[in-house]
C-alpha cells in the first residue's frame, strides 16, 4: 500500500496542506492480474496489486512479482495450441502466445482455459477491453472457477464498471485452485476495495473476513483502520492500526495512529508514534515537521525547533516550514533566528502583508521601533483592513516618540476593533506629550474606567498625569 500521509497544520501553526488517505488500488489494479500467468492460482496474496518488477517493500511483494504456473484445473487434456500458448507466456512472449489462444479457442469455443489464458495475455498486451470479454467468456464457460471470477472482476473494477462486485463475491464462495486461505484473502481484499468509496461499512467488513483468513498480514487491519479514521471512528480505527502495527512495526499505521492522536490533541501519544516515523524515515521532511509541531504544543520548543530545522533542511523549497519555524522561534523568545527568517521569506514576498506584519512583531520584542513603524506603515498599505497591524503600528510609534502618529493609528483601529485600554493609555500619553491636556485627561479617565486593574503600573501613572493636569476643583 503506497504510504500514508501526515495530516499537517492545524495543531500549531498554520502548515502543509492536508494530505489525502493513500491507497493506490484502482490505478494499479491491471498489475495484479499482470503479476500472475493464467495457470498461477490467484491465491497469491496482493491487497495492493504493484507492477511487475516493482522493489516496493510493502506486504505481498513477492506474490505479486511471482512468475511461477500453477495449472488450472482442465476437465479434457488441452489442446497442442493451449500448451504452446501457456510455455510461451512462461517466456513472456504475449503477442506469440495470443495468435496460438486465438487458434486453441476456434478449435474448442467452449475452453474456459484458453479464455482465461487469452484474458490475461490481453491485459499484458495492454488490451484491456479484450482481456474483460476474454475473462467474461472463461467464466461463461465455467462459471464456479476462482481465478476466472477474480481476474473478471479485478479488471472491471480497473475500468469502474459496476458489475465488479458480482465477481468479485463470487470469487470470496469458490475454492482457489491452490493456497485456498491466500486466494481468499485476495478475493475479499479486492472487493473490499470496490465497495470503499459507496458502501465503506461493507468494506471494513470484508477487510476483517480477509484478515481472519490471513491473520498475520498486516494489510487488511491498516486499510480497514483508514476507513474508520475517514469516518471518524476513532477508537475503531486505533484498534486496528495498532493490530497492523504488532503485525508490522514499519507499517503505515504509525502515520494514522500519529494523525489520530494529533486530532484529539492527545501530543505525548501522537509525539510517541512520530519519534517511531522519523527513526524510521528520517528522510521525511513531514514527520520532522509534524514532530516538531506536537514537541511546541508540549512547550518543548528547544526539540521543536531541531525537528522543524531538519524538516526544513530535507524540504528546503517549502516556505510553509519556514513560516511555521518563524513563528515558533518567536514563540521561544529567539527574535533574532525570528527576524532573519522573515526577512529572507520578505525576500522572495515583498507583497506579503503578513509576513510585513511578523516582521515588525519581532522587531518591536527587540526594541527595535524605528524599523518596526515601517514595515507596520508597510503593512496597513498593503492591506489596509488589518485591525490588529494598526494596534502594532500604534505601540511601535510610541517607541518612537511619534505622538501624530500614534493618535491616527488608534483611531483607525477603531474602524475595525473594539476600543482597547491600552489604546486609551497611548492616546493619552501622545495627547500628553502634545500638550493637549483635555484630550488627554478624557483619555486617561477612559483608560482608568476600563482597566480593571490589568495594568497596575500605567494605573498608576494615569492617576498621577491627572492629579498633574486637571485643573484644581
Amino acid at each position: 500500500m503506497a504510504g500514508r500521509k501526515l495530516l499537517t497544520g492545524g495543531i500549531l501553526i498554520a502548515g502543509l496542506a492536508v494530505a489525502a488517505l493513500a491507497c493506490t488500488f484502482a490505478a494499479s489494479v491491471a498489475d495484479q492480474t499482470d503479476s500472475q500467468s493464467p495457470s498461477q492460482s490467484a491465491s497469491q496474496p496482493t491487497s495492493q496489486p504493484q507492477a511487475e518488477g516493482s522493489s516496493s517493500s510493502k506486504p505481498h511483494q513477492k506474490a505479486a512479482n511471482s512468475t511461477h504456473h500453477v495449472q488450472v484445473e482442465e476437465e479434457v487434456p488441452p489442446s497442442p495450441e493451449l500448451t504452446k500458448a501457456e510455455a510461451l507466456i512462461q517466456k513472456q512472449d504475449y503477442a506469440a502466445a495470443e495468435m496460438l489462444l486465438h487458434k486453441a479457442i476456434e478449435a474448442d469455443p467452449a475452453s474456459y482455459v484458453a479464455w482465461f489464458d487469452l484474458g490475461f495475455v490481453e491485459n499484458k498486451l495492454g488490451k484491456t477491453d479484450d482481456s474483460i470479454a476474454a475473462y467474461r467468456k472463461s467464466v461463461a464457460a465455467k462459471p464456479d472457477v476462482f481465478e476466472s471470477n477474480l481476474n473478471l472482476g479485478i479488471q472491471l473494477a480497473k475500468t469502474g464498471q459496476p458489475d465488479a462486485e458480482q465477481f468479485l463475491r463470487a470469487a470470496t464462495q469458490l475454492k482457489p485452485t491452490d493456497h485456498p486461505a491466500e486466494g481468499q484473502e485476495r478475493a475479499w481484499l479486492s472487493l473490499a476495495h470496490v465497495l470503499e468509496a459507496t458502501r465503506p461499512e461493507e468494506a471494513v467488513a470484508a477487510y476483517r473476513q480477509a484478515a481472519t483468513l490471513q491473520p498475520k498480514d498486516p494489510e487488511p487491519h491498516l486499510a480497514a483502520g483508514m476507513i474508520l479514521e475517514k469516518q471518524e471512528k476513532f477508537a475503531d480505527a486505533v484498534d486496528e492500526y495498532k493490530q497492523a502495527l504488532a503485525l508490522d512495526p514499519a507499517s503505515d499505521a504509525l502515520t494514522g495512529l500519529a494523525n489520530i492522536y494529533m486530532r484529539g490533541r492527545r501530543f505525548p501519544e501522537a509525539a510517541e508514534y512520530l519519534r517511531r516515523l522519523v527513526a524510521l524515515h528520517p528522510e521525511q521532511a513531514a514527520a520532522h515537521v509534524q514532530l516538531g509541531r506536537v514537541l511546541a504544543a508540549e512547550d518543548k520548543n528547544d526539540a521543536a525547533i531541531v525537528e522543524l530545522q531538519m524538516g526544513a533542511k530535507l524540504a528546503p523549497g517549502d516556505e510553509s516550514i519556514q513560516r511555521d519555524l518563524a513563528e515558533l522561534y518567536v514563540t521561544a523568545g529567539k527574535n533574532d533566528e525570528a527576524e532573519a527568517t522573515y526577512r529572507a521569506l520578505l525576500a522572495a514576498h515583498p507583497g506579503d502583508a503578513d509576513l510585513h506584519r511578523s516582521l515588525g512583531q519581532s522587531l518591536l520584542r527587540e526594541r527595535e521601533y524605528a524599523e518596526a513603524e515601517q514595515e507596520f506603515l508597510t503593512t496597513v498599505k498593503l492591506n489596509p483592513d488589518q485591525g490588529e497591524a494598526y494596534g502594532d503600528l500604534a505601540f511601535a510609534a510610541n517607541g518612537n516618540h511619534d505622538y501624530v502618529l500614534i493618535i491616527k493609528a488608534a483611531d483607525a483601529r477603531l474602524k475595525f476593533l473594539p476600543e482597547d485600554p491600552r489604546m486609551y493609555f497611548l492616546r493619552a500619553t501622545a495627547y500628553d506629550q502634545l500638550k493637549d491636556t483635555k484630550q488627554a485627561a478624557a483619555n486617561y479617565h477612559l483608560f482608568l474606567n476600563t482597566a480593571n486593574g490589568k495594568y497596575p503600573d500605567q494605573e498608576w501613572q494615569a492617576r498621577h498625569r491627572l492629579i498633574a493636569i486637571e485643573p484644581k476643583k
